[in-house]
């Protein structure tokens, strides 16, 4: 008879753990994914999602799907930069700054447009037009605006180039050996 009773109360033990286990795991559940929740909306908030612009991700293309042309270096003159004189007016600075850098487009080889527009032979034809676009984006900003925020910059770039041969076969710049002047 004991051992009954003893079984029967291990049983009962067994069926409250259950229980409590059930509760908690969906308690927890909820918890989680309200978290969840939490992270993605201020992520979106803070616009942390990894893209490119012209919508394609550049963790789409492989490094054996990429094609890089590489343009001769650029010295581009910038936009004149605002002073405030001695006496509180502000004016423009007087001094012409220059920014150094050599670009790099980076080609999807499997785009459909790649074969008609793209290839080194392509892009040397283009050489020209590519400096132009290049030229203008990056002088009509100042010497301060280039040195705080160059990667608004280097989009800005990139969608004026997408925008030139109006295909995102080109889907990322490089920009090396920045020099300012």
């Amino acid at each position: 008879m004991k051992k009954n009773l003893l079984s029967v109360l291990i049983l009962a033990l067994l069926i409250v753990n259950i229980v409590l286990t059930t509760i908690m795991m969906v308690s927890v559940t909820g918890t989680n994914a309200k978290t969840a929740e939490l992270v993605t909306s201020i992520a979106t908030v803070m616009n942390l999602e990894l893209y490119e612009p012209g919508g394609t991700a550049a963790s789409e293309v492989s490094l054996a799907d990429t094609e890089s042309y590489d343009m001769a270096e650029l010295m581009i003159p910038l936009a004149a930069s605002t002073v405030v004189n001695a006496d509180g007016t502000t004016g423009t600075s007087a001094k012409q700054s220059y920014i150094i850098f050599t670009l790099s487009l980076l080609q999807n080889t499997k785009h459909e447009d790649y074969k008609t527009l793209g290839g080194a032979e392509n892009m040397a034809t283009r050489d020209s037009l590519i400096k132009d676009v290049v030229n203008r984006v990056v002088g009509n900003h100042t010497l301060e605006e280039c040195q705080t925020d160059f990667e608004s910059i280097r989009e800005e770039i990139l969608k004026e180039i997408q925008q030139l041969f109006g295909s995102d076969f080109i889907y990322k710049i490089a920009i090396s050996g920045v020099k300012y002047g």
